[in-house]
């Protein structure tokens, strides 16, 4: 039997305290969107007229995919900020996107989008703002 130096035993203790205390990271929350009021928000192109999408929202992370919808698509945070999220994100068979959100207020917030969708590219500058009530 091979007999250790106490160096080496000294090592391998510390290492395995070390791992046992060892705190687990925690996956970014985008508390942000959770303080965007819940209700009827519209959509529009910055600069534009013409509303792009009205959508009562429960859940803001429904924006991070305003051009993929569906639900199956995976999401990577690149940035969590108190006033900013940034998220890549991509859904098989429809494309890819990254969206950055930033609130100007709980009731207004700009979103920068671009992506591949349906085989296209895309890029929007939309300016999301609650408008009421769900009806």
């Amino acid at each position: 039997m091979a007999i250790f130096s106490p160096i080496f035993r000294t090592s391998l203790v510390v290492l395995g305290l070390a791992a046992a205390t060892a705190v687990p990271a925690q996956a970014p929350s985008l508390a942000m969107l959770d303080r965007l009021e819940k209700g009827s928000w519209q959509l529009r192109e910055r600069g534009k007229d013409a509303v792009l999408q009205t959508m009562c929202l429960g859940d803001a992370r429904r924006m991070i995919q305003v051009e993929h919808p569906q639900s199956n698509c995976s999401r990577y945070i690149i940035e969590d900020t108190p006033n900013s999220v940034t998220v890549h994100y991509t859904c098989p068979g429809a494309g890819h996107g990254r969206t950055t959100i930033r609130s100007e207020t709980n009731r207004l917030v700009q979103i920068d989008t671009q992506g591949i969708a349906g085989g296209r590219p895309f890029s929007q500058a939309i300016e999301a703002r609650r408008t009421g009530a769900c009806s």
